[in-house]
């Protein structure tokens, strides 16, 4: 079957997709153990075995930068850096650019599909962090601030940190978190209120 190059987009989309699973959701290490499965049995089907030791680890330092960018900045940059790292080790490990491309291909599809995986388990508590899904319910005492919050629809301000997307802005004199709907905005943009959910603010930038 490995000599057929269509095999490298099953072997790099499901080993893409348990192991971005496994960032995503709590699977108590199953999608980590099928994902490394399928990723080291692609990287060992079609490297010479003195490469092995330095491409295979490369490949998981891209998904080590993911993490890190979940749990500590929260603004993409590293994710996509580690994407980058991903689809470059197993674009060189395949063993021609048609398998190569078969391969970046199967870690692109692998990434978006490993998203179904929220519909199946409880995600982690750091990608709500990032996109700020903490909504505050009125059945856990917090009406008094969703009443403030709501009171901040359609005000104006300014962003007193770059938005990337989420970072903190001013109205009102008040400093808060919000997130935009994907834009990324530089420090002191004019911006306004558009949705309040919960404790969750979203803005946009006020066009001239």
């Amino acid at each position: 079957m490995l000599d057929y190059n269509w095999v490298s987009i099953f072997m790099t989309g499901l080993g893409t997709m348990f192991l971005i699973g496994e960032i995503l959701v709590k699977a108590r290490g199953i999608l980590f153990l099928l994902g490394a499965g399928f990723i080291g049995t692609f990287f060992l089907s079609y490297l010479d075995p003195s490469a092995i030791w330095y491409m295979l680890p490369l490949y998981f330092v891209g998904m080590l930068l993911i993490i890190i960018d979940g749990k500590l900045l929260n603004d993409g940059t590293l994710s996509v850096i580690g994407l980058l790292t991903m689809l470059l080790t197993v674009g060189f490990t395949a063993p021609n650019w048609t398998a190569g491309i078969y391969a970046i291909l199967g870690v692109i599809i692998g990434a978006f599909a490993s998203f179904l995986f929220l519909k199946a388990f409880p995600k982690r508590d750091m990608w709500g962090k990032i996109a700020l899904l903490d909504s505050l319910s009125s059945d856990k005492g917090y009406n008094s601030v969703n009443e403030t919050y709501a009171a901040l629809l359609e005000q104006e301000g300014e962003t007193i940190t770059d938005m990337r997307p989420s970072g903190t802005i001013r109205v009102n004199g008040k400093e808060l978190s919000a997130i935009t709907d994907g834009k990324w905005l530089d420090r002191g943009t004019r911006i306004k209120v558009k949705h309040v959910s919960g404790a969750r603010i979203l803005v946009e930038k006020v066009k001239p």
